[in-house]
C-alpha cells in the first residue's frame, strides 16, 4: 500500500512539474513572439534561475549518494534515497540543464554573437559541467538498481567537481578575463 501511495505521489508531483515547466515554455514563447524587444532581460532572468536550480541539485544529488551507501540495500532507508534521487534528478536537474543551455545558448548568440575568448571557455566548462551531470543520472541508475560500488569518499569528492567548475564560470561571467 505505501508503494502503491509513493508511485501515485510521485506521479502526481511529477504532473506538477510537467505543467510548471509548460506554463513557463509558453509564457516564454509568447514573450518572445509579443514583446520581442523586452525579451532578453527576461531571458538572462530565465537563465540565471535555471542555472541556480540546476547547480543546486548538482550539489545536493552527490550528497545523497553519500548517505545512500551507507543504507543497507533494500532497507527502507535505501528506498527513500532511490525515491530522492529520482525525483531530484527528473525533477529539478534535467529540466533545469535544458532551461539553462536552450537560454545560455540563446543569450550567447543574442547579446554576444558567439565571440570572445570568454565565452568559448565558458561553454566548454559548460559542457564538462554536463558531462558530469551525465555521470550523476548514471549512478541515480545504478543506486535504483542497487549497483552502486563506490565509495562515500568517491561521492564526496565528486560532489566539490560541480562548485570549482560553478567558480570558474561565473569568474568568466563576470571578470571576463580575455
Amino acid at each position: 500500500m505505501a508503494e502503491m501511495n509513493d508511485t501515485n505521489s510521485t506521479g502526481q508531483a511529477m504532473m506538477r512539474m510537467v505543467i510548471s515547466v509548460g506554463v513557463l515554455i509558453v509564457l516564454t514563447a509568447l514573450l518572445f513572439f509579443f514583446a520581442p524587444d523586452s525579451f532578453y532581460p527576461w531571458a538572462k532572468a530565465i537563465h540565471i534561475l535555471a542555472v541556480i536550480s540546476w547547480m543546486a541539485g548538482m550539489l545536493y544529488l552527490p550528497r545523497l549518494f553519500v548517505y545512500h551507501v551507507d543504507a543497507e540495500k533494500g532497507s527502507v532507508q535505501s528506498e527513500t534515497f532511490k525515491v530522492m534521487e529520482r525525483r531530484l534528478l527528473r525533477g529539478i536537474i534535467n529540466p533545469a540543464m535544458i532551461g539553462t543551455w536552450v537560454f545560455g545558448l540563446w543569450l550567447a548568440w543574442k547579446g554576444f554573437g558567439f565571440q570572445g575568448g570568454w565565452l568559448h571557455t565558458k561553454i566548454a566548462l559548460v559542457l564538462l559541467l554536463s558531462a558530469v551531470h551525465g555521470y550523476l543520472a548514471g549512478a541515480v541508475r545504478k543506486f535504483a538498481r542497487d549497483d552502486n560500488e563506490k565509495p562515500a569518499r568517491h561521492w564526496r569528492i565528486v560532489n566539490e567537481i560541480p562548485t570549482l567548475l560553478m567558480i570558474a564560470i561565473v569568474i568568466l561571467v563576470v571578470v571576463k578575463p580575455f
